[in-house]
């Protein structure tokens, strides 16, 4: 007999709803003994069959659905089911092609595989296990992305902090074929770039941005650009491509700095056209504003300044800090392209906060465009908290 998790009265709402988190303060008891990743039958107070989940005994998330349908059992035909139907829906809108050989095959809850993340760059995949459901079947997941893709070559990068809260170590390392070189070759839009797999950020390369930087790419003619959290300088890039005379960008990784000059290089991109500052934004954008600089278009993509909403009225300040000083920076007729990838701010409160740093900043400003993660990270209707990357294009008026 399968083991369960009972809710405490009421607190099937949101599984009505299809939302695949379960709390635990919404767990009346559990029934059995299940280790850590074991598939679930959800009940609800009134004894309602719900679904099936992964249990997680040591998360706030307690259990996260992998399946609503209480006739289909989750074995490795479930799980290989919906891998191909994720890897489908991106082979049909052809987002791999003669321009492009990189993109995210699998975005986890969005596509009702709780907790797992592949991202393909060229003949390589790079995949984290986020939680412990796709843990405990990480070998049927590697097996059929082989099979599904054909790719042999799979690199792990669970080496996350949210790990620690699945009571899970984090890991790093191949899972499948040889492990990758230093640096591997992606083309996106038609530019190469060098992607640090092992020990880049997330798995080395935000592949949700591809569609803003061609965004970034048109406003950028004939403008002095400062791109900030430049990472390898990817911004950079379409901007001078777009005729940008000269762009300035900051990154606190020396590292990543020197991969950005690299990708700079393979794209004959001229070197002339960039100064590179090797340091915190927050106070480089306060040294530029007390010598009086100032630019026609300012970057700011941050690292994600809040998780959950816990972090959101210490992440509200930074995100108002740095915009403030980016209007400060700007000059007449100026473009703010700004973004948020925290989890913990939505599309709306962000956009109540620049529109706050204008008003301390004292200009007036209007959005251009409102931006989000490319169509390879979808968004399910049940899991609006898919919708993790806000950005907003904004233009300084004219005094």
């Amino acid at each position: 007999m399968m083991d369960e998790i009972r809710l405490k009265p009421n607190r099937e709402k949101s599984l009505k709803r299809k939302h695949p988190w379960i709390f635990s303060g919404s767990v009346q008891e559990v029934v059995g003994n299940p280790i850590m990743g074991e598939t679930v039958k959800v009940v609800s107070f009134e004894g309602e069959v719900m679904g099936y989940a992964a249990y997680s005994p040591h998360s706030s998330i307690r259990a996260r659905m992998w399946s609503f349908n209480v006739e289909r059992e989750i074995d490795e035909e479930f799980i290989a089911d919906k891998l191909r139907v994720a890897i489908t829906l991106r082979d049909s809108l052809h987002f791999i092609n003669s321009n492009n050989n990189a993109c995210r095959l699998i975005n986890a809850e969005s596509d009702g595989l709780p907790g797992l993340i592949v991202d393909m760059y060229s003949d390589l995949l790079c995949v984290q296990l986020l939680c412990a459901g796709p843990e405990l079947w990480k070998d049927t997941i590697i097996k059929n992305l082989v099979l599904i893709t054909g790719i042999e070559k799979i690199f792990e990068r669970s080496d996350v902090k949210v790990r620690k809260l699945e009571g899970l170590a984090p890991r790093k390392g191949a899972l499948s074929g040889e492990k990758p070189e230093i640096h591997i070759e992606i083309i996106e839009n038609g530019k190469r770039f060098l992607v640090d797999i092992v020990n880049g950020q997330k798995t080395g390369f935000y592949l949700d941005q591809r569609d803003n930087r061609q965004k970034i790419k048109q406003f950028s003619e004939n403008r002095k650009v400062l791109n900030c959290f430049s990472y390898t300088g990817a911004f950079t890039v379409y901007a001078l491509e777009g005729g940008a005379q000269h762009v300035t960008s900051i990154e606190s990784s020396k590292e990543a700095i020197d991969l950005a000059k690299k990708n700079l290089h393979i794209n004959n991109l001229p070197e002339e056209k960039t100064s590179w500052i090797n340091g915190d934004v927050f106070k480089e954008l306060r040294l530029l504003r007390d010598k009086g600089l100032s630019f026609d278009m300012v970057i700011l993509d941050p690292p994600k300044f809040a998780p959950t909403t816990a972090q959101v009225r210490s992440a509200s300040r930074g995100y108002k800090d740095i915009n403030l000083l980016a209007f400060k920076l700007l000059n007449p007729g100026g473009i703010l392209a700004t973004f948020s990838c925290s989890g913990g701010v939505d599309r709306l409160l962000f956009q109540k906060i620049i529109a706050g740093a204008a008003l301390d900043a004292n200009i007036d400003a209007k959005i251009l465009e409102h931006l989000s993660q490319g169509a390879d990270h979808p968004v399910a209707l049940n899991f609006p908290e898919g919708a993790y990357l806000k950005g907003l294009i904004c233009h300084v008026a004219e005094k």
